[in-house]
């Protein structure tokens, strides 16, 4: 079966003549919403000062760690 998707189109919804969206139609428009939310998401997590963090975490725990104590033998 073809895949029917379709990235990042932008769809248009539509209105009834009262002026009110139909529940499919403000479902698509929610949908919608959260990809372009995912999209720009993923964006800043794929920045490289964001892939950074762990290694600046792991130094900071690293420097700011007790030192171990003596053994008294």
């Amino acid at each position: 079966m073809a895949d029917r998707r379709r990235k990042n189109v932008v769809w248009t919804l539509r209105v009834n003549d009262d002026g009110t969206v139909p529940e499919q139609q403000a479902q698509l428009a929610v949908l919608m919403d959260i990809r372009d939310e995912l999209q720009e998401l993923n964006a800043r997590l794929r920045c490289q000062e964001t892939l950074r963090i762990p290694r600046y975490l792991k130094r900071i725990a690293s420097n700011t760690a007790k030192p171990r104590k003596p053994r008294c033998q």
